[in-house]
């Protein structure tokens, strides 16, 4: 037999947990608030999030349908914001961007990461000013590090030797001095997917210290006499909910800039732990508070600098899917329902991986409801899934529905407001689903569907 190819089977790749299949929930209608939007209530029925009913919505913009709860976002925003006083806030933009969720975070007192030319257009068109922008990228380009520097982006996160001699002959040209930070990989293994963890040495971000990269890079930065360095940077993973790998990477960090200032007399000011705080997608994730962590991070810190006689840096975090994630949901229409007896039910809805790849590519888990009415009907075990050609493009493996459940009913998955937009494509030529922000009782556009006409434009041969 092929090592490759092998019969199939009616239960193919673990389609049902064997020892363990998912209990259904108490009561398919509820909405547990760690998990939905602050806002979200059901009214007749029916969600209502931002005190607009998802059948009006559905209704007036179409599914699928990105729903932003505005006003959870920008408290999430000002808890970091109040947690982390006296220290720097950037929201990771790559979680989710357009011009209206850069002027909440503006807006809030935070400020600004990007990672491409793209997200820095973005930020700038919505008029966020440049010194409260900080970009970052593995492999900056001439084109975006020119820009970057002409607009004044406020620190420029350098990733690797050869960042180095392209942004000091890029600042010279323009003659300008950016402030920049030396990011640092710390070796930290962080309790993560592979593919979103970012702290160990076999990757492609950063300076691994354990090498002497990271000591390496300072040195270079400090003879470039265009560049000024202010700190450094450190980031370990994503959809992280155990702070002991952040205390060991602060420590990590710490003792480096104490390296640095016993080595080469010089006190870099600013520390930047990065972002990658987790949250509740499902029921069982259990998320820290933005206020434990602040105080997690910054006693350990000052705890090293104190130790080691060193001036306490001024800190900065990055958090992103925690502010943008809990607030959006994904509205989908049932398209079709098909029993596959004795295993499950696949409930298939109008969107799918070219909304949300995360469930394909990282095994992401996600909870879902029926949303346009309440049901009594019994627990269905389901599989909801998109109408992609792949039997990889499942949204949610295992939720449970109500046995009722018909095509036109409109079903939600909760906790896609950030990563889904953002990672978005065409795949089998659909267009991009809408986003709407709802607020006070009222919604609006933040970003239109696109449109057949959208496709063929760029579609010139």
């Amino acid at each position: 037999m092929s090592r490759y190819a092998h019969p199939a089977g009616s239960r193919h790749a673990e389609i049902l947990p064997e020892d363990n299949p998912p209990l259904p929930p108490e009561d398919l209608n509820a909405l547990d608030p760690r998990v939905w939007p602050a806002t979200a209530r059901r009214e007749g029925g029916a969600l209502v999030v931002g005190g607009v009913g998802v059948r009006e919505l559905a209704a007036t913009y179409e599914t699928p349908l990105f729903v932003m709860d505005e006003e959870d976002f920008r408290a999430r925003a000002r808890d970091y914001a109040m947690a982390f006083a006296g220290s720097d806030v950037y929201y990771a933009g790559k979680a989710l961007l357009t011009k209206a969720v850069a002027r909440w975070v503006i807006e809030e007192g935070l400020k600004l990461d990007v990672c491409s030319g793209g997200e820095l257009a973005v930020a700038l068109a919505a008029g966020v000013p440049a010194d409260r922008i900080g970009m970052h990228g593995n492999n900056k380009s001439e084109r975006e590090l020119h820009r970057a520097v002409e607009a004044g982006v406020g620190r420029i996160i350098i990733d690797s030797l050869d960042e180095i001699e392209r942004l000091e002959r890029i600042a010279a040209g323009l003659d300008r001095t950016p402030k920049v930070l030396i990011r640092v990989t710390t070796g930290v293994e962080a309790h993560t997917h592979e593919f979103v963890a970012t702290a160990h040495d076999d990757q492609k971000f950063g300076f691994a210290l354990s090498t002497g990269a990271a000591a390496e890079a300072v040195r270079r930065v400090l003879a470039a006499p265009h560049l000024d360095l202010v700190g450094l940077h450190s980031h370990i993973g994503s959809q992280i909910f155990d702070t002991s790998g952040f205390e060991v990477a602060a420590r990590r960090v710490t003792r480096f800039l104490t390296g640095i200032h016993t080595d080469l007399g010089i006190t870099l000011a600013e520390l930047d732990l990065g972002g990658g705080l987790g949250i509740a997608y499902t029921s069982d994730d259990d998320p820290l508070d933005p206020k434990t962590i602040a105080d997690g991070l910054t006693s350990i810190v000052r705890r090293e600098c104190e130790e080691a006689g060193l001036p306490v840096p001024r800190l900065a975090v990055e958090p992103g899917r925690a502010i943008a994630g809990p607030p959006g949901i994904t509205v989908y229409e049932v398209g079709t329902v098909k029993d596959v007896e004795g295993i499950r039910t696949y409930v298939s809805v109008d969107g799918g991986m070219s909304d949300n790849i995360r469930t394909a590519l990282y095994g992401a888990e996600y909870t879902g409801r029926l949303v346009s009415r309440e049901s009594d009907a019994g627990p269905m075990l389901s599989r909801l899934v998109g109408k992609h050609c792949e039997s990889g493009d499942i949204i949610v493996h295992d939720l449970y529905l109500p046995a009722d459940l018909r095509p036109g009913d409109l079903v939600a998955v909760a906790a896609t407001g950030a990563y889904c937009l953002s990672m978005a494509s065409n795949y089998n030529h659909l267009p991009r689903p809408a986003m709407v922000a709802v607020r006070d009782g009222a919604a609006r556009v933040i970003v239109r569907r696109e449109t057949e006409e959208d496709l063929l434009r760029l579609d010139v041969g």
